[in-house]
């Protein structure tokens, strides 16, 4: 195929000019001004578009079939203009072997995920927490087994660390998981909402490259506005290299929350949906529409697309000694998307309400020898 006219942004800002690029058999094989077409290879000419690493989102479910909340790939993937999708906690290490041959053998999208340090994961969690049975719902030495047998697919532990979730266990659940992560050398996604634990217990246990999710959540006694002594617990956890993953959610995101974080300096490091069955007509819809909200809330527009992109992508491969996605010879892994106007409304997670100007609208997502034209939920 051939892309006409598009400009790169990174998180260094906007190219100078807008370019042709050049996609064969996966991979980019030429860049330029006014590329000729001698193959007669399909093109897509586009107005005022950018073109930036594939977005990834880091939190959604689509372990489908196999939990009550999972949705399908292709729903939160590339029609949405994103390329890699990471299931955050959907199976534990009970269920992990049905995610890697039913889910993720049949994606055209790239799939990760972070293993739920509870066996089961979230196969009834509408009904039944992970982590109901206490210390007998962990099984440290199948857990540190199962990451050994997937290594390519799992990139960290995940660990819900609220009140519901962790019943009796408080902050004991995320010292497990800590401590298991530390073991198999990966970082740890820690889910936070209602107390117990506390969210300055929960930050003491992180460790530079953890993430948490649902860090802009709204809940009485759990966010990061209500106490100074949890705001300084916030900035300290980022000054040792702490990511703040959006993780918007059904019931997770507060733009209220969100703007005081960004008033005290604090942005959103990683900008994901939490996409699931709950979510996907709303609140989140998906992840243009999640970036657009963070982008009208005050986020400058190339830490908003590094947040659903570059920043999640060098989370899952730290050691990728080249991050320049646009390059020939590279594998095509590339969103193109426009900003355009718009007077549209949405909410958070607590309902309120926000009137976006600006809005992120994806139009082609690549990735690899798969690609697709995108849209919007939110029309």
């Amino acid at each position: 195929m051939l892309i006409r006219q598009v400009t790169p942004l990174s998180p260094k800002g906007f190219s100078a000019t807008p370019m042709d690029l050049e996609v064969k058999e996966g991979r980019i094989s030429r860049l330029g001004q006014n590329l000729d077409n001698p193959e007669g290879l399909k093109e897509y000419s586009f107005q005022n578009a950018l073109i930036s690493r594939g977005w990834v989102d880091l939190h959604v479910h689509v372990y489908f079939g196999a939990t009550d909340i999972s949705i399908r790939p292709e729903q939160a993937g590339l029609r949405t203009g994103v390329t890699t999708l990471v299931d955050c906690g959907s199976a534990g290490e009970a269920n992990f072997t049905g995610f890697s041959e039913f889910i993720v053998k049949n994606a055209r999208e790239k799939l990760f995920a972070f293993l739920n340090i509870g066996s089961i994961g979230l196969v009834a969690c509408n009904r039944i927490s992970e982590l109901s049975l206490g210390f007998r719902s962990v099984n440290i030495e199948r857990t540190l087994n199962t990451i050994k047998a997937y290594p390519e697919l799992i990139r960290g532990i995940k660990c819900r660390a609220s009140h519901v979730i962790t019943g009796d266990l408080g902050a004991d659940a995320v010292r497990i998981a800590r401590k298991v992560a530390r073991v198999a050398d990966l970082p740890l996604v820690v889910h936070i909402g209602e107390p117990p634990p506390l969210l300055e217990e929960v930050l003491e246990l992180l460790e530079e490259g953890d993430v948490v999710t649902h860090a802009f959540h709204g809940k009485p006694g759990g966010n990061l506005m209500e106490d100074p002594r949890t705001l300084d617990a916030v900035h300290d956890a980022r000054a040792r290299g702490v990511l703040l993953d959006v993780g918007h959610g059904a019931a997770s995101f507060s733009f209220e929350v969100m703007r005081y974080a960004l008033d005290q300096g604090i942005d959103a490091d990683l900008i994901s949906t939490d996409l699931h069955h709950n979510s996907i007509q709303g609140p989140a819809f998906d992840l243009p529409t999640t970036l657009s909200k963070l982008l009208n809330l005050g986020m400058p527009l190339e830490k908003v697309i590094a947040a659903g992109s570059t920043r999640p992508f060098n989370f899952l491969f730290p050691h990728a000694v080249d991050s320049d996605c646009i390059s020939s010879g590279k594998e095509a892994d590339l969103t193109v998307f426009t900003v355009e106007d718009t007077d549209k409304e949405v909410q958070d997670s607590l309902g309120c309400r926000l009137r976006l100007k600006k809005i992120i609208r994806p139009l082609l997502a690549i990735q690899g020898n798969h690609h697709e034209e995108c849209t919007n939920r939110l029309n």
